[in-house]
């Protein structure tokens, strides 16, 4: 199904209830919105929306936190 969007295409109805469950199933499975986004051909901002559309919680971006006091201070 993912395979055979085009970039730019509206999905709608069905097409774009079962692109949600299948880029949620992929998400909630560990894989990020840049990496759902490449492999689907769509925008970050696109998926996103998609995700948040039907109740995704989405997870942090990680890494260091900035701002965080230090123990040794």
């Amino acid at each position: 199904m993912t395979e055979t969007l085009k970039k730019g295409t509206r999905v709608t109805g069905d097409d774009r209830t079962k692109l949600a469950f299948d880029l949620r199933k992929r998400y909630d499975a560990g894989e990020s919105i840049r990496s759902l986004a490449a492999s689907t051909g769509r925008s970050y901002g696109f998926i996103h929306r998609i995700l948040t559309e039907n109740g995704v919680s989405l997870r942090g971006r990680g890494g260091a936190t900035r701002g965080r006091a230090r123990a040794n201070h």
